[in-house]
């Protein structure tokens, strides 16, 4: 998937001058340009983007206080004439900072640190599904996703059953821990169970017989698992 971006600046000669740098990135998807900072601002809280390039020294509002005022901040790239915003600039944790007249090379180093970083955090994202940690009797527990063979809610705690034989007892929501797992591989099927998929050998009667020969009711409310599991076994 492409790096979405939009660039914001006043000077219509840097905007069309960035816009033309983007197009010549395949990993970049230039989705809207702005000359003036309300405007892109506006557009920000209400459309996600991966990445912006922003000039700093605009009439209406500066780019630094537009970026300081969003809520969920993309990756930020600064363009500016002048040196002496660098510091507060990287202080707002901005990928690159580039000073006008921008040169292709510089703009592609800036890319490629915001590729790498944009990278980054999607491998952080996908390793975070394989492990899940949890306290449980005083310590951090880390326990591997495949090795789970079901989860029951107990009021405020929830018990993980292992391959092993293990549960870990924690104190931790159904949704939280569905919310840090796979969510490919696991499934809720009641109110008080959550399911890694593969654990499910047949399904009968609106019960689920797991590896462990435990039985599982499945809700009304889930019975989509149904279908959904098989299709998986079906593939």
């Amino acid at each position: 998937m492409p790096i979405t971006c939009i660039a914001i600046d006043d000077e219509p000669p840097a905007l069309l001058l960035l816009s033309q740098y983007i197009a010549q990135f395949n990993q970049l998807q230039l989705v809207h340009t702005f000359s003036d900072a309300i405007s892109g601002s506006e557009y920000l809280r209400n459309n996600p983007v991966d990445l912006l390039f922003i000039d700093i020294n605009m009439p209406d509002i500066t780019g630094l206080d537009l970026v300081k005022s969003l809520e969920k901040k993309p990756m930020i790239v600064f363009t500016t004439a002048y040196k002496k915003f660098a510091l507060e600039g990287f202080e707002l944790d901005a990928i690159d900072y580039l000073l006008k007249p921008v040169s292709p090379e510089r703009f592609a180093k800036a890319v490629n640190k915001a590729v790498e970083y944009h990278q980054f955090k999607n491998q952080t994202a996908r390793l975070s599904y394989e492990n899940l940690f949890v306290y449980s009797e005083y310590k951090m527990v880390k326990i591997t996703a495949a090795d789970i063979v079901y989860i029951e809610s107990l009021e405020d705690y929830i018990r993980i059953h292992l391959k092993n034989d293990t549960r870990i007892m924690t104190l931790m929501t159904m949704k939280k821990v569905l919310d840090s797992l796979p969510p490919d591989k696991f499934s809720r099927i009641h109110r008080s169970y959550i399911v890694a998929n593969e654990a499910v050998k047949t399904i009968h009667n609106r019960k689920a017989t797991l590896s462990n020969e435990k039985e599982l009711p499945i809700s009304e409310s889930y019975l989509d698992f149904i279908d959904n599991w098989r299709r998986q076994t079906q593939r």
